[in-house]
């Protein structure tokens, strides 16, 4: 297949799908209920130092890492997978391209709901516990409660459960939805383990990580109502921004200007053909007629009609106007004359009035 229509694919925007908001059914109530009372159980097992936090130091003794050294250069980069802010770089990218294709914002607030209940829930029993991590330990076979740490429980292996779940969360077919619990699944177990292997967390706290993610990804659908309001808030906010630049956008235009026509009222003042009153009609006249000035040496006798009158349709009656009758100069309001190109000159006279020699006459 050829590129172009790769791209071409891409660029044609498919029809929105109908995204199945999972529902709080009973086998998931179900499941719910189980992970929170797996949950309460390890804490209480670290909080009452039980078999579990003798565990947790045959394990940190045992020193996985350096049991087997070769996986360590492995492991230092499979366990950035875990961590919240590369994970969650691109896990946002690919929901935020999916919210474009979809024309939907569901996908990227479901991902912001679920990252702030995880730093809300597992940030606060970090602190409220404060244990210490196996690397900070003080006395062996001790829970290292209280004691001002912030390891209990895994950050990374709870960020693993959310991050990668919620892809299996948003998936629009059962079968993508299948193949993607396996995989996150995989990928949290596999963080998990990680952090056991290189010393930074007890067993306690990553099985306590994978309860804390996994009862974030089963609660989701009680906050589907809100993130549902939240879309709806943010799509009506952004169209009132579009509407809000469209009447910004607008000029308005501007006016036409008006044509006028010789001798009405709107023609300036002191125009010489500008005919007395206002409200009739413009006389053309004719050129070379009583009372105008010469014509300058060397221009024709003939004058243009664009040059003393413009194209107006009064200017120029038609054979169904009646002429009017032609008003002397003398009685029209005087005003100043139009200026030749040529300046005047006192001592010329004009064609026509010098005298012509008489035949026979002395000179």
């Amino acid at each position: 297949m050829r590129i172009d229509r790769i791209f071409a694919r891409l660029d044609r925007e498919p029809e929105p799908p109908r995204l199945e908001i999972p529902r709080m059914s009973r086998h998931r109530v179900a499941l719910l209920g189980a992970t929170l009372a797996f949950y309460l159980a390890i804490v209480v097992a670290v909080l009452t130092t039980s078999w579990l936090v003798e565990l947790d130091w045959k394990v940190m003794l045992f020193r996985p890492y350096q049991q087997w050294p070769q996986l360590h250069a492995f492991l230092d980069y499979f366990v950035v997978l875990g961590q919240r802010g590369p994970t969650a770089v691109m896990v946002m990218a690919w929901l935020g391209w999916r919210s474009w294709r979809q024309h939907t914002l569901r996908p990227l607030l479901t991902l912001g709901a679920a990252l702030l209940l995880l730093n809300v829930t597992v940030g606060a029993v970090k602190l409220g516990l404060g244990r210490l991590g196996p690397h900070y330990a003080t006395q062996i076979g001790s829970a290292e409660l209280f004691a001002g740490g912030d390891i209990f429980p895994s950050g990374h292996t709870a960020n693993a459960v959310v991050t990668w779940g919620i892809l299996a969360y948003l998936a629009t077919t059962p079968t993508a939805r299948r193949w993607l619990s396996v995989g996150s699944a995989s990928l949290a177990l596999g963080v998990g383990a990680t952090t056991v292997y290189l010393g930074t967390h007890w067993l306690s706290d990553v099985l306590l990580g994978w309860a804390a993610g996994l009862l974030i990804l089963l609660g989701l659908p009680w906050c589907e109502p809100l993130i549902g309001r939240t879309e709806t808030a943010v799509l009506a906010f952004r169209a009132r921004l579009r509407e809000r630049g469209r009447v910004r956008g607008t000029t308005t235009p501007s006016p036409v200007p008006v044509p006028v026509a010789v001798g009405s009222a709107l023609s300036p003042a002191g125009d010489p053909r500008s005919a007395g009153t206002a409200g009739e009609d413009p006389v053309l006249e004719p050129a070379g007629a009583a009372g105008h000035s010469p014509a300058p040496r060397g221009s024709s006798h003939l004058t243009a009609p664009h040059l003393t009158a413009p194209h107006t349709t009064a200017a120029y009656p038609t054979a169904t106007q009646s002429p009017r009758p032609h008003t002397p100069r003398s009685e029209r309001t005087p005003g100043t004359p139009v200026v030749s190109r040529r300046p005047s000159h006192a001592e010329r006279t004009p064609r026509g009035s010098q005298a012509r020699p008489v035949p026979g006459a002395p000179s």
